[in-house]
């Protein structure tokens, strides 16, 4: 059986430098990971943090990843990310 995965690939860069890192995620990974970075995101969490640049990284993946992902603003999201963490899950 042919087994073919689709990935997206996101690039984080840094503002100050042109270099980066270009993370790829199956579809489904890129969905769940959304689902959490928002639901943290939303949270206060102000003693998690040892220093605001890691909450700023956050932010940014989640803008990144909103761009990407358009299943979260769909009108059956629940069922596709129960589908997306079945798929996931080990």
């Amino acid at each position: 059986m042919l087994n073919i995965k689709v990935f997206k690939c996101i690039e984080m860069k840094s503002k100050r430098e042109k270099s980066g890192i270009t993370i790829c995620l199956s579809n489904e990974e890129a969905l769940v990971l959304l689902n959490w970075v928002v639901g943290f995101n939303e949270r206060k969490n102000d003693d998690f943090f040892e220093d605001q640049a890691e909450e700023r990284v956050l932010w940014d993946m989640e803008a990144i990843l909103e761009k990407v992902i358009t299943e979260m603003f769909e009108g059956d999201y629940t069922a596709i990310l129960a589908d997306a963490r079945n798929k996931v899950r080990d």
